[in-house]
């Protein structure tokens, strides 16, 4: 049995979870709705105020599906009731970044400044203060999306280990590297 996949999703106050005939799971809260279409061999059901995911067999596919609809479906419910924040932290002399609505515009020491569309399920904000880095702060319901939209931001200036500048989440350590060596030893 799988060690996640065998845990019940416990459903908090004021979310509800229902499954459909194609094998679809949608979950409604207070702060929105989300949808994940469930693979056929794997069967949930809704018993007592808990979600409970099951699998026919023990072959490998089934116990790796297992596993993945029990934390896709969790995620999901935590989602739509507490919701998903990430912040970026952007390290380096120069570097801004200023959210217009759902356009998000970056200045990483490129020639030209660049400009992200963000998908209308991530609310986007950012903040400068003196003496501190700029923060990019994301909040979502889709704990996947948000992760994937991030991570794109990252990818546009990673951070490098000598200095440690670029885009990196926040309490992300850094492997730094030492530089060359100050002078020939004679």
């Amino acid at each position: 049995m799988s060690r996640i996949g065998k845990l019940p999703i416990n459903i908090p106050a004021g979310v509800t979870v229902t499954i459909d005939k194609g094998n679809n799971v949608t979950v409604k809260g207070p702060k929105g709705q989300l949808q994940q279409a469930v693979n056929p061999d794997i069967t949930v059901s809704v018993e007592n105020n808990t979600v409970i995911v099951t699998r026919p067999t023990d072959n490998k596919r089934h116990r790796e599906l297992h596993g993945l609809y029990r934390a896709l479906i969790n995620n999901m419910i935590q989602g739509v009731s507490q919701g998903y924040t990430t912040t970026l932290e952007l390290v380096g002399v120069g570097y801004k970044a200023e959210a217009k609505g759902q356009l998000l515009e970056l200045g990483l020491g490129h020639s030209h400044n660049i400009f992200i569309e963000l998908p209308k399920e991530i609310a986007v904000e950012t903040i400068t203060e003196k003496k501190s880095n700029p923060k990019i702060k994301l909040t979502s319901i889709d704990k996947q999306l948000l992760g994937q939209v991030a991570a794109k931001i990252r990818s546009l200036r990673k951070p490098e280990p000598y200095k440690g500048k670029g885009v990196r989440f926040e309490n992300e350590t850094i492997r730094r590297k030492a530089g060359k060596s100050a002078g020939k030893a004679k």
